[in-house]
């Protein structure tokens, strides 16, 4: 895994500013919470996963890269491992919250 990049953006849209600062502070071993809105038609769920932070990074989707690669779809990815001890990450987006748990 990467170090936290010094500069957080988002080829797709602006990173909010509190959350970009919530992010560089972030260090490996922190507890965070992260809740995110997923949004399937006219209905919304919200979902909060607990865990402890490994990383941050990007993840380039591969989605128009054999048609225009400057077309790509870069997103903001957070890495952690939950209670369990399963190794996960978490794209984020502009509904996206990560907080700091004590």
């Amino acid at each position: 895994m990467s170090e936290t990049p010094a500069t957080i953006s988002s080829s797709t849209r602006p990173i909010d500013p509190a959350l970009a600062a919530v992010l560089r502070s972030l260090k490996p071993g922190q507890r965070i919470r992260i809740t995110q809105t997923v949004r399937v038609g006219f209905k919304q769920w919200t979902t909060t996963v607990t865990g402890v932070f490994r990383a941050l990074n990007y993840l380039a989707t591969g989605l128009a890269t054999d048609r225009v690669p400057r077309d790509d779809i870069v997103v903001v990815t957070v890495h952690f491992m939950k209670d369990n001890g399963e190794l996960s990450s978490v794209t984020l987006d502009e509904q996206s919250k990560v907080e700091v748990v004590p």
